[in-house]
């Protein structure tokens, strides 16, 4: 299956279980992968015919830059649950990176995978 890809988009949260984390927003880099037939548009070369991964970073930097969880994993659950349900993709993998959360790492974070049959 086809794949479309989103790498390093970065924003900021509300993210955490500490009462600092809950008053001060965090950086989060959040990478996506979508699988979605492409056949259609490698034929027609019109976006229509494709996911519109424009549309797709917006829709997620809004919906993150807004929310306010407490688990890493609760977000990237719900930016799935978001893309498979907004934009007709058959599966998707969602990445959310906390850079800096623990001492003496670059980078920490979740990975989920969720498909269109659960």
């Amino acid at each position: 299956m086809d794949r479309i890809f989103i790498s390093a988009l970065a924003t900021e949260a509300v993210i955490g279980i500490y009462d600092w984390e809950r008053e001060v927003k965090q950086r989060l880099e959040i990478d996506l992968e979508m699988w979605k037939d492409l056949r259609a548009a490698a034929k027609s070369d019109a976006i229509e015919d494709t996911l519109n991964y424009k549309s797709v970073a917006k829709r997620v930097l809004a919906f993150v830059e807004a929310s306010q969880y407490r688990l890493v994993e609760a977000l990237a659950g719900e930016i799935a649950r978001i893309v498979l349900e907004e934009f007709e993709v058959t599966r998707v993998r969602v990445t959310v990176h906390k850079p800096g959360a623990i001492r003496h790492s670059r980078d920490v974070g979740v990975i989920v995978e969720r498909g269109a049959d659960g």
